[in-house]
């Protein structure tokens, strides 16, 4: 028979929990975020899962899951009515997995049951953003990105490193509810060693936080012009695709006219739709060829090269041996005089698609889902696989294309290949959300931190941004308006590799050795003390 009142309980620090966590980031709910939330977020988690029965432990964890991103995410159902369900349902299913793990450990260790928690909640962080179906919004760490102090450590030890300190009070306090004394001085005597610690940690990690930041101020610098068109390329076919080039071609000229000095253009991810290339060379199509000619005359006739999201499309064998129209998410650098007309643009190809809206190599095992997709109207692309490098005035830079600058281990691969600035184009405007921009901004800010490389970013719709290698924002405009901006990043030719760009995301792949230590060494004990006291 059902307890009600454990259920009650139990179904208070669930949603205590989901409003911890979603209220700690941008969201709908609050756009900037309440950051220091994320200190006590998982308490309500980590008791949770301890009171919790085996038998329901499990929906718990589907329920967290679920609803979190239901939250979290919420803007995602303006992108297709697909969209929403599958994350969320997608993290139902993982925390369902990690909820009776952390509820393992509990009996494995019940002496140190919420540190155990922690690291297998910190493992299960980083866990999550691998693989096909990799999804980096909601790591903790995030929530900081505009601490920034905080966020130097990110070079020393990754967004995981960071989340691992973020997380630890939750445990912390966890372990002192737990704790049987009478006392909220005994308990806190009981678990001072860990407290003291964990400061240190934290005011070590500000220390060099705030020692660690350099002065970029003597450094040459290249002037960048970004565009910012607020509209979705996607959106009305032919005539909006003339709209939105016109549109283009405008700010462009506004932005070269205000300033002498600007190295090279940039325009959002898909600014220009149809696929410049295949238009020009196949000819098909009168009105898209007439729109491409349009665009490359202008392109020739101006002083600096410009960079340009585009759907670049070629005839290739595709995964089922088909000969067919392969379509990749592309940045194309075109230089005046020289590779304009006709086009024969440098190029880069997006190697990181979203799951399940740009990317879905599942379709033989689940072709129901597929179809699902497919009929919500679902752009499916080819994924490219080369970390490609531009140069561009002296500046080495590659382009990280939207939920790319998401992923540490794309930006530090881009930096290992010598990239020294990263020019990522974005395309958030489907959401016509701020709190979407915002998650996305979060996350890129800490691609810079990590490399010690500056990084703009040229979006449809915001936030389009000038971020410096402390990971400070140094100039931005408005979201959801037509605008451009015009400024200034470091040249750096001093460069030395940090920690996180020589060794990556190790501290979330330690979380991950420990966790999976824990769980196995654990489950060993149970199994030898079990038969033990049989015998």
């Amino acid at each position: 028979m059902i307890d009600k009142k454990i259920l009650l309980q139990n179904l208070g620090l669930l949603i205590i929990g989901v409003l911890c966590f979603a209220l700690a980031h941008p969201t709908d709910l609050c756009n900037m975020g309440l950051p220091f939330l994320s200190y006590f977020a998982f308490i309500p988690v980590f008791l949770l899962t301890q009171r919790a029965s085996w038998k329901t432990v499990w929906l718990y964890g589907f329920a967290y899951g679920t609803v979190c991103y239901c939250v979290f995410v919420s803007w995602l159902g303006t992108f297709n009515p697909a969209s929403m369900p599958v994350i969320a349902g997608m993290y139902g299913l993982y925390l369902m997995v990690a909820f009776p793990l952390m509820k393992a450990v509990t009996v494995f260790f019940p002496k140190n049951k919420a540190i155990a928690q922690w690291i297998v909640w910190c493992a299960y962080e980083y866990v999550k953003t691998l693989g096909f179906s990799g999804f980096n919004y909601g790591v903790t760490a995030y929530s900081h990105w505009k601490f920034i102090p905080f966020i130097q450590a990110a070079s020393l030890l990754g967004v995981f490193g960071l989340s691992g300190i973020i997380t630890f009070p939750s445990a912390w306090f966890t372990a002192l509810i737990n704790d049987s004394s009478k006392s909220w001085k005994t308990k806190i005597y009981n678990h001072k060693i860990s407290a003291i610690i964990w400061l240190v940690v934290y005011v070590s990690v500000l220390i060099f936080g705030f020692v660690s930041q350099k002065d970029y101020s003597t450094y040459e610098t290249r002037t960048i012009a970004l565009v910012q068109t607020n509209s979705d390329p996607w959106v009305g076919g032919e005539e909006a695709y003339k709209k939105d080039l016109n549109v283009l071609m405008n700010l462009s000229d506004e932005a070269l006219n205000s300033n002498p000095n600007i190295s090279f253009v940039v325009w959002p991810e898909t600014a220009f739709v149809p696929r410049i290339q295949w238009h020009y060379e196949k000819r098909l199509n009168r009105n898209s060829f007439n729109l491409v000619n349009t665009l490359l005359t202008y392109i020739d006739s101006k002083p600096v090269p410009f960079v340009i999201g585009n759907d670049d499309g070629v005839m290739g064998y595709d995964s089922e041996g088909n000969y067919t129209l392969l379509d990749y998410n592309a940045a194309l650098v075109f230089t005046p005089k020289e590779n304009v007309i006709p086009p024969q643009p440098e190029k880069y190809r997006k190697m990181h698609l979203v799951p399940f809206t740009e990317h879905f190599p599942f379709k033989k095992q689940l072709p129901f889902v597929y179809k699902l997709l497919e009929e919500n109207d679902t752009h499916f692309w080819e994924k490219g696989t080369e970390p490609v490098v531009f140069e561009i005035d002296g500046l080495k830079f590659s382009v990280p294309i939207c939920f790319e600058d998401t992923f540490g281990y794309i930006g530090r691969r881009f930096v290992n290949n010598g990239a020294r600035a990263f020019v990522n184009m974005s395309n958030d405007s489907w959401a016509r959300s701020r709190a979407c921009q915002l998650q996305h901004l979060s996350m890129a800010v800490f691609r810079s931190v990590e490399n010690r490389v500056p990084s703009v970013r040229a979006t449809a719709s915001g936030e389009t941004v000038f971020v410096d290698p402390n990971g400070r924002i140094t100039a931005s405009i408005a979201p959801f308006e037509e605008n451009y901006l015009v400024s200034t990043i470091p040249l750096i030719t001093d460069y030395k590799p940090t920690i996180y760009t020589r060794f990556g995301d190790y501290a979330g792949v330690l979380f991950t050795i420990f966790a999976f230590i824990l769980l196995i060494f654990g489950g060993i004990m149970q199994i030898y003390k079990k038969s033990k006291k049989e015998k």
